[in-house]
């Protein structure tokens, strides 16, 4: 030892005072390099584009974990125009006449407002006048166009409805100039500095809608919507700039129009001393009409976080176009509700990406922000987030700084995963309960680089002193021997543990004949065609294969990992099993024949028992071996045995049965397997909790109740009736030999009666 001080005391002080001050400079350095992205984000930026894609990735996942719950009272529904509607109605678009038709029947039956999740920009062709100056001239299309000017015109009769109805026609915008500008249709009440210097630009140009139809519409917005760079739609803006001036979105415009409100309330910084964190201006809330709940606070340009509904959860949102325009239509399903027409057919969708649904359709949008104007419901980020969190993380990583050369790797660990934890618990909470858009990813992944930059410091340091000393001390003993026993003491050890366990024993009937098909080299060939589907399917359920033994298979569940749904895991594996030999049999059946070969399907015998057995490493000092020992593994292999002699391909012990009441199980005898004296219910699995709610199941279970029933009484004649009725309702399942075997038996006991103390039960002499 004196002699490895002695080295030790030579390395250069430069060198060490080098690594010295690395244990505090990096992580130091990489620390203020996170608070900097967060600094940005303070200044009004958004963040590295790494940081900000992560935490909009995990705001995605706090949606799609506590979605917005519908509300069915809400009064928005969506008009949809899908594929059944289109089967019925004819192909979209719709001549005008039509769409008049729905606006009128929507407005008669009360509708609050109905906006159009589309733009009529260009005269309708299916108008009489326009179809027939289509025509090529001639004398007589001519006079048909004479006759054809006192017709109706398309648009001027959807001009009509759209005066006589609450309408609100949507408009894009564009980023190029075509001179066309929408219709102001809502006024805006700005209150503070003018929006129009925070907001984007960049719409010169718009696709509006025919003249005569923007003349009557009670309202217009704007459906343009506003991705992230991963094209998924988080914010939606309720007003734009277009030029020099405010336009609202479709939503909005849907709203007011509902409430006969004239105009719209802009709040921004400079209003009653409203300021934002950081002191830039920005746009602060927007409020429609008189209704006060309809009032969202904004961020800098006037979007909202939309909280999101989960897509299965909101069938009465929708309304199909064709229910509307059908006369047994109930109206109050419309009255009083905004409605949104759009379209979800398919070819004709407008797909949008959202947090909780890759394909939304467009006008589910507008209808869900509609609902949250209402509501109140929108995600907000507060002005004080990106400060918080900055504060967090400079805490939190200067702590870890200061102490872990002091308190060692482990316990900085424990701290540090505590606090994260804290973090995204606090996070997800504020997120749940209060909406609030908090991210704990930044200053949780700063933490992570500062505990992970310090602790490989230190290791590297320990093991430049570590490798020194190995390369001293090589000479004296094996590296290897001492490095495997220092990281795996536990690897010298026999023994295991007790848990509950599932095991699954798979054999091939008739192997032995089968074998004799094939050479040895294509038998082992043709073996593992068979066992590595088979393998697949039991490692796709989670089991754990212990063994191979010729054509069997044996495996278990619930080790070396937990997995609570073992049982059920079990018996799907194994009716995939047995599903899946019917393929492998036809191709095995057309090679037999292609190879003149005689064929014989496989069929596998399955055993399944459930029960407390004892699993680990288990061997000798030689040699070690993960597997399971225990009475119930012996009594799962009884009743592979046992589904041969019963005629079945799944045979499952009473434990098994307990774990899983809802699988179409059928109970076939109470037996006392070889090498047992108790006997147990022994019962054939079918299939599972689909077959269960089936009739035709029920019914053969009950009979098949009654006859054991009958059986075990010692009732022959009646015993005998039901097994003809049990084998008839059980002819899809090819359940003949069983009942054969119980007839059998009942021949042999009219010959020689049971002894008085019988109990029903059947000795098994076979394995």
């Amino acid at each position: 030892m004196r002699l490895i001080k002695e080295n030790l005391a030579v390395i250069p002080a430069a060198k060490a005072l080098l690594r010295e001050r690395a244990r505090f400079l990096v992580p130091s350095l990489l620390l203020l390099g996170a608070a900097w992205v967060k600094c940005v984000e303070l200044r009004g930026g958004s963040g590295a584009l790494l940081a900000r894609s992560l935490e909009l990735r995990l705001m995605d996942a706090f949606q799609r974990a506590a979605p917005r719950p519908y509300d069915p009272e809400l009064p928005v529904r969506i008009i949809d125009v899908d594929d059944a509607t289109l089967a019925r109605v004819g192909q979209w678009p719709w001549p005008r006449d039509q769409v008049a038709r729905l606006v009128r029947r929507l407005s008669d039956m009360g509708a609050a407002s109905i906006a159009f999740d589309a733009v009529f920009a260009e005269p309708d062709r299916t108008s009489p006048a326009a179809w027939l100056r289509a025509l090529p001239p001639s004398a007589r299309s001519r006079a048909l166009l004479d006759a054809a000017r006192g017709l109706p015109d398309h648009d001027e009769e959807l001009a009509r409805a759209i005066r006589a109805a609450p309408v609100v026609l949507g408009f894009a915008m564009t980023d190029a100039d075509n001179g066309a500008s929408p219709p102001r249709k809502a006024g805006i009440n700005v209150l503070g500095d003018d929006p129009a210097s925070f907001l984007d630009d960049r719409y010169r140009g718009a696709v509006t809608n025919l003249p005569v139809l923007e003349a009557g519409a009670a309202g217009e917005g704007s459906f343009n919507f506003e991705s992230e760079a991963d094209q998924v739609i988080r914010c939606v803006p309720l007003l734009f700039r277009f030029r020099d001036r405010l336009v609202p979105s479709l939503a909005v415009e849907a709203v007011r129009v509902a409430q006969g409100a004239p105009s719209i309330a802009v709040k921004s910084t400079g209003s009653s001393g409203e300021g934002r964190a950081g002191g830039r201006s920005a746009v602060v809330a927007v409020r429609v009409g008189g209704c006060p709940a309809c009032k969202a606070a904004t961020d800098e340009r006037g979007r909202v976080w939309v909280h999101f509904t989960r897509a299965a959860d909101d069938p009465k949102r929708v309304i199909p176009a064709w229910q509307a325009l059908d006369k047994g239509f109930d109206p109050e399903r419309v009255r009083g509700k905004i409605l949104f027409v759009g379209t979800s057919a398919a070819g004709l969708r407008d797909l949008r990406a959202t947090p909780a649904n890759p394909l939304a359709a467009g006008v589910e949008l507008h209808a869900q922000v509609a609902e949250q104007l209402l509501s109140g419901g929108f995600l907000r980020r507060p002005d004080w987030a990106a400060g918080a969190e900055l504060l967090y993380m400079l805490l939190v990583g200067a702590l870890l700084i200061v102490f872990m050369p002091r308190l060692g790797a482990a316990l900085c660990a424990g701290l540090a995963a505590a606090a994260t934890a804290a973090v995204f618990v606090f996070s997800w909470e504020a997120f749940r309960r209060w909406d609030w858009m908090l991210d704990p990813l930044l200053p949780s992944l700063a933490v992570l680089l500062v505990y992970l930059s310090s602790s490989l410091i230190n290791h590297l340091r320990v093991e430049e002193e570590r490798r020194w000393i190995r390369e001293q001390f090589v000479r004296y003993m094996s590296p290897e021997l001492v490095e495997e026993l220092a990281r795996n003491p536990e690897k010298l050890r026999l023994g295991g543990e007790l848990r509950e366990m599932t095991l699954l024993f798979s054999d091939i009937r008739g192997f032995t004949g089968i074998s004799e098909l094939f050479n040895a080299q294509e038998l082992t060939q043709f073996i593992n065609r068979y066992l590595t589907p088979m393998t697949d399917i039991l490692l796709r359920h989670g089991a754990f294969i212990d063994k191979y033994m010729g054509d069997a298979i044996m495996a278990f569940w619930n080790a070396p990992l937990d997995n609570p749904s073992h049982v059920p895991d079990a018996l799907r594996a194994a009716l995939e099993m047995v599903r899946t030999l019917g393929p492998l049999n036809e191709k095995w059946r057309r090679e037999a024949e292609s190879a003149k070969r005689p064929f014989r399907p496989i069929r596998a015998g399955i055993g399944i028992n459930t029960g407390t057995c004892c699993v680990g490493n288990m061997g000798s000092d030689q040699r070690l071996e993960y597997s399971v020992l225990g009475d119930d593994v012996n009594l799962a292999s009884r009743l592979e045995g046992q589904s041969k002699n019963y005629g079945v391909n799944i045979v499952i012990g009473q434990n098994t049965r307990k774990k899983v009441p809802r699988f179409a199980a059928l109970e076939l005898d109470l037996i006392k397997v070889k090498g047992k004296s108790v006997p147990v219910r022994i019962f054939a699995v079918l299939g599972d909790e689909e077959l269960t709610r089936t009739e035709e199941f029920w019914s053969l279970a009950e009979r098949n109740a009654e006859f054991l029933l009958k059986y075990r009484s010692r009732e022959w004649d009646g015993a005998i009736s039901l097994a003809k009725i049990c084998r008839g309702l059980g002819k899809r399942f090819e359940l003949d030999h069983l009942y054969d075997l119980y007839e059998a038996r009942i021949e042999e006991w009219r010959l020689k009666a049971p002894p008085a103390d019988w109990d029903g039960s059947f000795t098994a002499t076979e394995k």
